[in-house]
């Protein structure tokens, strides 16, 4: 697997990807108007492209398939990290966090993630600063505002 930066070429599959993995991936804990109004499908790949350029972005590949992506603004928030379903579990995401956080100069990253994300991101030392419910499309939508100060899973480990 190689990690690197987002490119422009990059948009349709990474845009496909957001859709596949939050329509599989995410559908034990959302229901289908609510999958469907997270992700329609009909993602304007200009603004989407824009969007990530903007930021910080890393795709995961193997070889020519994009299997993962993610970015990170300035200021620490973390918008998106998508990894496609057939790669779950391979330590994809890890990397790719990895790569985001320390894109960054932040001291504290924040994330709103997913009923599906959030243990992820609470055994990457993240915490929950509160839930809520975002309204997408008329539908309602639960999520966590959640907050890491950098480096807290090292210091963690120190006291393990």
């Amino acid at each position: 697997m190689e990690i690197r930066k987002y490119r422009a070429s990059d948009a349709q599959k990474t845009a496909a990807l957001f859709y596949r993995t939050v329509h599989t991936v995410n559908a034990a804990d959302y229901s289908a108007p609510q999958l469907d109004a997270w992700a329609s499908g009909k993602t304007a790949l200009v603004q989407w492209d824009h969007s990530l350029a903007a930021n910080h972005a890393f795709v995961a590949c193997e070889g020519r398939r994009v299997v993962g992506f993610g970015d990170i603004r300035v200021d620490g928030y973390l918008d998106r990290l998508y990894v496609d379903r057939a790669y779950l579990r391979r330590g994809i995401a890890s990397a790719l966090c990895d790569q985001l956080e320390n894109a960054v100069e932040a001291k504290i990253i924040t994330v709103h993630a997913s009923i599906t994300a959030k243990p992820f991101f609470e055994s990457r030392g993240y915490h929950v600063i509160q839930e809520q419910q975002v309204v997408r499309g008329g539908v309602r939508l639960t999520n966590f505002v959640m907050k890491k100060q950098k480096n807290a899973r090292a210091k963690l480990s120190i006291f393990s």
